[in-house]
């Protein structure tokens, strides 16, 4: 039987000198990940990213600067039948946000319950203060440290 492939976008999105990245503090066993989620009926992956980011973070004014690259995981690893096919790509945030902060995604993709998700943010150095990311979260992260100039870091 052929498994059945999701379409998700993940978000590198950089202050800085450092990677946005979150932590569930009701449910730690998830891991330290990067804001992402799945493509929705009639939407481009570019469109998503743009979406996901903003639902999962609450930031505005966020400006997309490149596409990094895709990739397909089996997540079977997670007690998941199905194959991700992950769009990464860049995005940048030039405000001034806080280090950390709390965030409620209230309409979650793929949630049994219709309860919003709470998300507690903050900011990685880059390159070597990130901490380890689950499930291939940090799959493209060589690429965005090669397509980052010294002076954007």
């Amino acid at each position: 039987m052929t498994k059945q492939v999701k379409y998700k976008v993940f978000a590198f999105i950089t202050n800085r000198r450092r990677l946005l990245v979150f932590r569930h503090p009701y449910a730690p066993e998830a891991g330290i990940q990067v804001p992402a989620g799945t493509i929705e009926a009639g939407e481009s992956p570019d469109e998503a990213v743009l979406r996901e980011a903003f639902e999962e973070t609450g930031l505005s004014g966020l400006t997309m600067d490149c596409f990094l690259g895709e990739q397909e995981r089996d997540m079977s690893d997670f007690v998941r039948d199905e194959i991700n096919h992950r769009y990464f790509y860049h995005l940048r945030y030039d405000g001034n946000p806080a280090d950390t902060w709390r965030h409620e995604e209230r309409d979650p993709s793929g949630g049994l319950e219709p309860m919003p998700i709470v998300f507690e943010f903050f900011w990685a150095s880059l390159p070597y203060g990130l901490p380890p990311l689950v499930a291939d979260h940090d799959r493209m992260i060589p690429e965005l440290l090669k397509r980052l100039s010294l002076e954007d870091l």
